[in-house]
């Protein structure tokens, strides 16, 4: 099946961006603009409610909103814990009195709603030792203001000049970390010294980092813009600035390393543009692809919230894909030179003074031997190879680190296979203990009071206290509604593992209870989630008695029921996007061998990261050195956003290092040697690539939150296990090993496959402007040779 030629596509859009240049750099201009003002203007995204359609929690939550109608409201609360000095309570007088009196400077709040008296609401120890006020606001916890945090803080100072211990927490402390954009800057910093180091020119450098940025900020005043209509948060944009910066920075990269090689070859500099977008173009477009296919892909998890992150950060991949195909040609159009390093760029000056020299010489001559040339004899051939600048003597390239590490690993395929294979499956064997949840307070640092209020908490009510459930009855179909709803609280308090049961609080209808029930275990632990299946197994029974059904919810239940969809959601959507990656792939390498070892490397690398995250995170190996301070459950979410994000980023590396080994091999060198040409062209990109990716996750290993922190180091783990080891050493050892049969294709397959020419062999047979037009075979007479030169 023949496909339109992509690569021939691509050579005459980067030809024409290049030519163009003011238009095309007007037009980025013009559609930042656009989208900046539409965003300016565009009413301000909404605080998105978390949910998870098909889950237990998700039910109860949904029942609550509707017979409680305006008491399930998100408004923040704040937990201000008390502790009397050992050997005292906190009900002895003075502190009472302490008590008290914040409590009054805490109701005075603008932002206040209510103030639950912990001696009126009975949120008392039983040893007297710890009480807590809760404090209710009339707004979100993004919402509350610093004035509001400031006021805690002055209310507990107040009881702490009294002599007691006193901490706050809950979701209205929590100010979001850190100050934003800080792992952005660190990613930046090192992305700018990276490429720096790897092309030795500022204005090559920098290209990528500006067009990256460009193509950044076009796609969160996007996402601004479409935020209301589509109901994005505000935390969306987050992984399309992460991405977008990451693969535009990528991307235009690869075009930039083509360009200067084509340059180094001789083209002029509108050539060498055509053909950086019609051969790495090509597999930037490619690789976008993969990008986009895993992050669309997080759409079959169920997860709304994660669907629209993955869509927006597809819409950002899409954007930098477009940016590099047309932005950075014209670009190059700017400064065609510039973007070459010093030392070429001298070099090409004294070879221009030489060369104008030989080919004046060289005219003479021929115009020497025309003249005494037999009569009816055809200079042709001479003009033909005085126009082509002598580039049939063209220097062999030489050696890289690229090429010597390519024939260490030739010299001993088997050797690294195994070394690699080995070394990625230990470290992925800690992943077979992956537990699953949401860390909360308790994962936070010692330094913060949040945190020691939830171990105030712990230690004064219990450890199940920072998790209790909640169980949702309806007891529409109960004939007595107050007694179906106290039997049922009593055979839950009754159930191994509940330590106490709140009153039930009924709507006004009467027909619908809500109570706590406090389990003997912390929210994180095991037997919270055994308890958790316990009381829902034994509900069959009691709701038969009742006449009433009841749901178990509340943060504990939620994180488990999360955890339990997003481990039951991974395996199809690794099937759908690795399966979707595989046809990419085979339409692109025209191999079958290639793709499946390319999508076997990857879950290599990613389980060896996982195992790793649980190593460090889970079970507490060098965590100090991250500084993460507690273990713990690791993140529900982070298996799914390791494997779409790594996916697509190891796809980009396969793309561009395996599609360079294609390229020679199907211009005629043999198996072997294609793979040391492939990395001699790609090794040195593909690292620079790794290392900027790597910068730019582990900046966010320094954030203060554990969640944050996890993430920055799973995904800077990942990136240097696929890209040292699975791309860079399995990659070509399995090549080595194959040999041709690495691009094996049934003819059958190979019939019904459409063909794409992302080596760019169309070009390669096209004549280009470094070789000159063909030569007029009978020049005119009149005309002197060194003229027509």
């Amino acid at each position: 099946m023949e496909f339109p030629d992509v690569a021939a596509f691509l050579y005459r859009l980067g030809r024409l961006a290049f030519r163009r240049r003011g238009y095309a750099a007007l037009m980025w201009v013009a559609v930042l603009a656009a989208v900046g003002l539409s965003a300016l203007q565009a009413p301000a995204a909404s605080d998105e409610e978390f949910s998870m359609p098909g889950i237990e929690s998700q039910k109860a939550f949904d029942l609550m909103e509707e017979r409680f109608p305006g008491a399930a409201a998100d408004g923040a609360t704040a937990r201000v814990v008390f502790v009397a000095p050992d050997g005292h309570k906190v009900t002895a007088t003075d502190n009472r009195k302490a008590v008290e009196e914040a409590v009054d400077s805490l109701a005075g709040g603008s932002q206040v709603a209510d103030v639950a008296d912990p001696f009126a609401s009975q949120t008392v120890s039983e040893d007297g030792s710890t009480a807590y006020a809760t404090v209710t606001y009339k707004v979100t916890s993004e919402d509350v203001t610093d004035a509001s945090r400031t006021a805690v803080e002055k209310a507990a100072d107040q009881a702490r000049e009294a002599g007691l211990t006193v901490e706050a927490g809950g979701s209205a402390m929590d100010s979001g970390g850190g100050p934003g954009g800080v792992a952005e800057i660190i990613g930046i910093s090192v992305a700018a010294v990276v490429l720096l180091l790897t092309f030795g020119s500022l204005a090559a450098a920098g290209l990528p980092l500006l067009t990256a940025i460009v193509g950044v900020g076009i796609s969160l005043f996007a996402i601004l813009t479409l935020a209301d209509p589509l109901g994005l948060s505000a935390s969306t944009g987050t992984l399309a600035m992460m991405l977008g910066l990451a693969v535009g920075i990528d991307y235009a990269l690869f075009v930039v390393s083509r360009y200067r090689e084509e340059r180094a070859r001789g083209r002029t500099p509108e050539e060498a543009t055509g053909l950086a977008v019609g051969t790495a173009g090509s597999a930037v477009v490619f690789a976008g692809l993969t990008v986009v296919i895993a992050l669309a892909g997080l759409s079959v998890v169920g997860i709304p919230m994660l669907a629209k992150m993955g869509l927006s950060a597809a819409g950002a991949v899409a954007v930098a894909v477009l940016i590099a195909l047309t932005l950075v040609p014209a670009f190059l159009g700017f400064w065609p030179d510039a973007v070459l390093s010093r030392r070429v760029r001298k070099g090409a000056k004294r070879e221009d003074k030489a060369e104008t020299r030989e080919r004046t010489l060289r005219g003479r001559r021929i115009l020497s031997r025309r003249k005494n040339a037999p009569a009816g004899s055809s200079p042709g051939a001479e003009v033909v190879a005085l126009r082509s600048g002598g580039t049939e003597n063209e220097k062999p390239e030489p050696d890289n680190l690229g090429t010597r590490w390519a024939r260490f690993v030739l010299r001993r395929p088997l050797a690294v296979l195994l070394l690699g294979v080995l070394g990625l499956g230990g470290l992925a064997l800690p992943a077979a203990s992956l537990q699953l949840g949401m860390p909360g307070d308790e994962a936070k640092s010692t330094a913060t009071t949040e945190r020691r209020a939830y171990d105030a908490l712990a230690e004064g009510f219990g450890p199940g206290f920072n998790g209790p459930l909640t169980i949702v009855v309806d007891a529409r179909g109960a004939d007595d509604p107050k007694t179906a709803v106290s039997t049922i609280s009593e055979e839950i308090g009754a159930t191994k593992g509940i330590v106490s049961v709140s009153q039930a609080r009924f709507n006004e209808a009467g027909d619908t209870a809500v109570f706590m029930a406090t389990p003997s275990t912390s929210p994180t632990d095991e037997k919270t989630k055994t308890l958790v299946k316990t009381i829902r197994d034994e509900r069959p029974a009691v709701e038969s008695a009742t006449d009433a059904s009841f749901e178990v919810t509340g943060t504990t239940a939620l994180n488990i029921d999360m955890a339990e969809k997003v481990q039951a959601a991974l395996v199809p959507y690794l099937i759908v996007v690795v399966g979707l990656a595989i046809v990419l792939l085979l339409v692109v390498f025209r191999s079958v061998l290639v793709p499946l070892k390319a999508a076997l490397g990857f879950l290599l690398s990613v389980l060896a990261s996982l195992g790793v995250v649980v190593l460090v995170f889970q079970q507490g190996h060098g965590a100090e050195l991250v500084g993460a301070e507690t273990t713990g459950p690791i993140m529900s979410l982070m298996p799914i956003f390791m494997v779409g994000i790594v996916f697509g980023l190891a796809m980009d590396y396969e793309v561009f290092l395996v599609s360079r080994v294609r390229e020679a091999y199907t211009h005629g060198e043999a198996a072997r040697p294609a793979v040391v040409s492939g990395f001699r062209h790609s090794a040195r990109v593909v690292v620079a690539a790794a290392l900027i990716m790597i910068a730019v996750f582990a900046g966010f290993i320094g954030e203060s939150d554990s969640m944050i922190k996890m993430i920055g180091f799973g995904l800077a783990s990942a990136v240097l296990f696929d890209a040292f080891v699975v791309r860079m050493a399995i990659v070509p050892a399995v090549l080595a090993l194959l040999g041709d049969r690495a691009w094996w294709l049934p003819k059958w397959l190979d019939r019904i496959l459409p063909r794409v020419d992302v080596e760019g062999e169309a070009l390669s047979r096209r004549p280009t402007e470094a070789q000159g037009p063909a030569p007029d075979p009978d020049p005119t007479p009149d005309e002197p040779v060194e003229a027509r030169v």
